[in-house]
């Protein structure tokens, strides 16, 4: 699949900061994200991970409380935890493969 360019459904900002609200406040958004994005069409991981870390300087930049700030940086954890459980995942599939 190499070569091949897929267009990706992205959220935008306010999007993005209602489901970390709802995520923060420990509700499920993840139906939000369903009917935001396109079924079948997923984010990446590492375009999580830097809509998450934007989202963290932008906090920074508007003195948003600590606390905030620190619920987010556990998502930035979150999210680097399931990248490497996939990649390990991946390397344990390749070997086995060989």
């Amino acid at each position: 699949m190499s070569g091949v360019k897929r267009k990706r459904k992205l959220l935008n900002a306010k999007q993005k900061l209602e489901i970390f609200q709802k995520l923060y406040n420990r509700e499920s958004a993840s139906t939000d994200a369903k009917d935001v994005l396109n079924e079948g069409n997923t984010v990446s991981h590492s375009a999580a991970l830097q809509s998450v870390e934007t989202l963290i300087d932008y906090m920074g930049q508007r003195r948003f409380e600590f606390s905030d700030i620190t619920a987010v940086r556990k998502i930035c954890v979150d999210i680097r935890q399931e990248m490497n459980k996939q990649q390990k995942q991946r390397r344990i599939t390749d070997f086995f493969k060989q």
